[in-house]
């Protein structure tokens, strides 16, 4: 799991894996006991504080350091070895949402914000007036995946279309690719993936 700042050890809130909008990486440089992700935002700017949560790309992080127009978080290296966000150059876009608040409606899927793991991408093509994106992972995650069940890709809460042991492959509409950084995916590229909470549990049940 990865929390708080990147690592485990601070609970994170939920969220829904409706993006907000999408920001920019700034820059991420090494320090001796940390790595520092400064991205550039608007929207989730307001209201947001240090010590609250941020998902970045799926991933539950802690603001450090706010300023009128950027954000910063610091990373561990459990979070750049299991996640996309240490491949991401300045420019890069990210997908920012904040966690759920008390009393809003939830029109996603659970969220934690704890990545499992990052795919690949193996197809991204026009099919029609849709887009298909295929995704591969490791084996052991197959478990989790099942047709029409939820699956959130950096951060965007979308259903799987299909679903082999080792990939999906979900369908995208117009208005996702406008409001995510998804349109920016090319063949090979790195997609954080967090299977679905409740597949989780149930799979714990059976025994599997």
């Amino acid at each position: 799991m990865l929390r708080g700042r990147g690592g485990v050890g601070t609970i994170c809130r939920m969220f829904t894996g409706l993006v907000e909008e999408t920001g920019t990486v700034l820059g991420l440089v090494e320090s001796k006991s940390t790595w520092r992700l400064r991205v550039r935002a608007r929207k989730v700017l307001r209201g947001i504080k240090i010590g609250d949560s941020l998902a970045v790309n799926g991933c539950c992080l802690t603001v450090a350091r706010k300023t009128a127009t950027a954000l910063e978080f610091d990373l561990l290296e459990e979070t750049l070895r299991r996640t996309n966000l240490g491949e991401l150059k300045s420019g890069s876009p990210l997908n920012f949402e904040r966690s759920v608040a008390r009393h809003a409606r939830f029109g996603g899927h659970f969220v934690t914000g704890h990545i499992d793991c990052a795919g690949v991408v193996k197809t991204f093509k026009r099919a029609g007036k849709n887009f298909y994106l295929k995704v591969s992972f490791p084996g052991k995650f197959g478990g989790l995946v099942v047709e029409k069940g939820s699956i959130a890709m950096d951060g965007v809460s979308l259903t799987v279309a299909e679903a082999g042991r080792a990939w999906l492959a979900v369908w995208l509409i117009p208005h996702t690719l406008a409001v995510t950084n998804l349109h920016a995916l090319r063949p090979g590229a790195r997609v954080n993936l967090e299977f679905d909470l409740l597949a989780k549990y149930a799979l714990r049940e059976t025994g599997k």
